[in-house]
């Protein structure tokens, strides 16, 4: 009961109703929410400061950055969704915050893709500059080394490296990114008789455009730091696995190269084991093993590579 008065009491708020509101389209920072509501930051962090203490919201600090996410695994969750439900859709201020959301969000896409049109033919160099390639490649080549599926698909394809590297895994592969300089590029690398299965399309990995339970095997390689929702990624990514599949994620552990998101973009500094271990497990996956790959500097980015199995039905 107590934690239930809690909730209503921490919620009960106008300004605070609107955070709840925003934060259900995914996580944000502090500043982005500041230019949604239009209200100051100590103001916005102290409303999310009474939400965390109530379990509602979640901080995740990165860097000189703290982003914030509804707190899904609150055992009272569904009041918390159930309130944000009851919020009248054609609420002038709501309204008013959703489309300052949309500006928001437009401006972080835009951002992201201009450094992808900027990067798009020296993508593959780029990576290789934060720890040798490969590295990343052998230890990816030896886990799916025994991985034979009808269908591969690469999230975040990007250059189409994935799906030159492991395409040979699949009677098809496919390989989805919302960028067009991306996929062009990616054209043009598989453009051989032998990659003749495999092809590129435009595509979101938070909204993947496939059927449940058709892919054998997912691959998502140096792409979660670039997203919003890293944890709708990889759950998207086990609603698409057949039972038994196998999904790999490549991504960048935990650092503090702030370089990185003013240069490039990323959105996300590194992601912990208990954090990717979390979502895919969440995704219905088992079996989950990480593996780090040190370079050989003390100041090289560390890298993980996570494996799992999607469960059986």
């Amino acid at each position: 009961m107590d934690d239930l008065l809690a909730i209503l009491r921490a919620a009960g708020e106008p300004t605070r109703l609107r955070i709840l509101s925003i934060l259900s389209a995914g996580e944000m920072t502090v500043s982005e929410m500041t230019q949604a509501l239009l209200q100051s930051q100590p103001r916005i962090s102290r409303h999310l400061k009474l939400l965390a203490e109530a379990g509602i919201v979640r901080r995740f600090p990165e860097g000189s950055w703290v982003f914030y996410r509804l707190n899904e695994d609150n055992e009272n969750f569904a009041l918390v969704a159930e309130l944000i439900n009851l919020l009248p859709e054609n609420d002038h201020t709501l309204l008013r915050d959703r489309e300052r959301l949309s500006r928001v969000r437009a401006e972080r896409s835009l951002r992201a893709q201009e450094y992808f049109a900027i990067n798009a033919s020296k993508w593959d160099d780029l990576g290789a500059r934060h720890i040798p390639e490969d590295l990343v490649e052998a230890e990816m080549s030896a886990i799916l080394s025994h991985a034979q599926c009808d269908l591969l698909v690469d999230l975040g394809t990007g250059t189409g490296r994935m799906l030159d590297l492991f395409g040979g895994h699949a009677a098809q592969a496919i390989g989805f990114d919302t960028s067009s300089d991306m996929l062009a590029i990616a054209r043009a690398r598989l453009d051989s008789p032998a990659h003749a299965h495999c092809q590129v399309r435009q595509g979101d990995c938070a909204a993947i455009p496939l059927e449940d339970g058709v892919a054998g095997v997912v691959i998502i390689h140096q792409v979660l730091h670039f997203l919003d929702d890293p944890a709708r990624a990889v759950n998207e990514a086990g609603r698409v696995l057949a039972p038994s599949g196998r999904i790999l994620i490549a991504d960048f552990l935990p650092h503090e190269v702030e370089v990185l998101r003013d240069e490039h973009a990323h959105r996300r500094l590194g992601f912990s084991d208990d954090m990717v271990v979390d979502w895919m497990t969440q995704a219905g996956m088992v079996d989950v093993k990480p593996t780090h790959l040190h370079g050989k500097r003390d100041d090289d980015l560390v890298v993980g590579l996570w494996t799992g199995v999607k469960a059986e039905a």
